[in-house]
């Protein structure tokens, strides 16, 4: 069978390994002349390590980054709202600079069935084949496409014409920085809540600190590279430490700026010979940091439908079944969280602030149980 995935991300690149593993040989292409070493943290739950670990990158995976065991909630001030250690689920939490994670899938997978540098144009269907074109003026033919090119997918844009993703309000910065500082609790995630804007902390390994924020603002707001870091440093001046000493010791040109994006659940993900996965199916807020974790699910239950149904198009449409309610259910909850996150004004605030505080750890700990005691390979069984 011969399958091209459209986008070499997370998502493309977990598929192509999940598929390697059962059996195919399938082929990614990808819009970047060159998978360089940046981006920031990304978190890989339980969820997304059980899978990671069945594709052979458990040890990997943890040699490069930083295991997070519980999570804090504070106010700007450093008064702390709550506190609660993550649920045993047999398989760690931990995150880890997103370009170890995507160059340890890389090398998982032959060099020549990466494809760099080839931009996708659309597609078109005839009869049982579907036929990849690019803006460089090749074709490739192939009996199944996978679009996982992302956000502003353009396998998406062309299958459901459904328009693009909607802006939530909020602005996302996110960098790494090499920093000692008390306030940093080994194993332990932090977020911290202002009026419109929140600022995350967390372990990524190798002595690294990944960290995130958030500040409610017009879509049109433009904002250079060299721009980030001052402007970060007067939006959280007076903040609890370590939060304007991480930004301080983060290069501004290595801070990343992306503005919230998500979208309403789409009636299908794919027909005939098509499907997506990753952000192209179900793009989410960073709220909950499985916008990542949901698409290694996808990968590991798309590879699994194929090499189980022999009907191509049946195998499909049942990978699209078994995930669409979860990671709908994962966009919807994250959205909330986000909106919840970033109110302002007085009363608004006091009363999360009260909610915050007011949350058992034991529901707490179930209510992330829902999320990471999910087993895709269980899932598709």
């Amino acid at each position: 069978m011969r399958i091209v995935i459209i986008g070499g991300g997370i998502g493309g690149l977990a598929a192509a390994l999940a598929l390697r593993r059962e059996g195919f040989e399938p082929a990614v292409y990808e819009r970047a002349p060159a998978l360089l070493e940046v981006g920031a943290a990304i978190a890989v739950w339980p969820n997304a390590f059980r899978v990671l670990e069945r594709l052979g990158l458990g040890e990997t995976v943890l040699a490069r980054a930083g295991r997070i065991r519980s999570v804090r909630w504070l106010s700007r001030e450093g008064r702390p709202y709550n506190h609660f250690t993550f649920p045993e689920t047999g398989a760690p939490a931990v995150a880890l600079h997103r370009a170890d994670l995507q160059g340890a899938l890389l090398r998982s997978l032959p060099a020549e069935s990466v494809h760099l540098g080839k931009t996708f144009a659309g597609f078109d269907e005839e009869g049982k084949e579907v036929r990849a074109r690019f803006d460089d003026g090749t074709e490739v033919a192939c009996d199944v496409l996978v679009g996982a090119d992302g956000l502003h997918s353009r396998v998406r844009a062309q299958l459901l014409e459904d328009g693009g993703p909607v802006y939530r309000g909020y602005t996302v910065w996110r960098g790494v920085a090499r920093l000692e500082n008390a306030a940093l609790r080994e194993g332990t995630a932090s977020e911290i809540y202002g009026g419109g804007r929140r600022f995350g902390i967390g372990p990524v390994g190798l002595g690294r600190t990944g960290w995130w924020a958030t500040a409610n603002e017009t879509l049109t707001t433009e904002e250079a590279a060299s721009e980030h870091a001052p402007k970060l440093s007067g939006l959280f001046g007076g903040w609890c430490a370590p939060v304007c000493e991480l930004i301080e010791a983060t290069p501004s040109e290595t801070i990343l700026r992306n503005a919230a994006y998500d979208r309403p659940a789409a009636a299908r993900w794919g027909e005939g010979r098509l499907t997506m996965l990753g952000d192209a199916a179900h793009p989410m807020t960073p709220n909950f940091g499985q916008g990542g974790c949901v698409a290694v699910e996808d990968a590991a239950v798309l590879a699994r439908c194929l090499a189980r149904y022999k009907d191509t198009e049946q195998a499909l449409r049942i990978y699209e079944s078994r995930r669409r309610a979860r990671a709908e259910r994962i966009v919807r909850h994250s959205r909330l969280y986000g909106a919840f996150g970033q109110l302002e004004g007085r009363a608004a605030t006091a009363l999360r602030a009260r909610l915050l505080s007011s949350v058992p750890e034991a529901v707490g700990r179930r209510l992330l149980s829902l999320v990471f005691d999910y087993d895709a390979y269980q899932a598709e069984a």
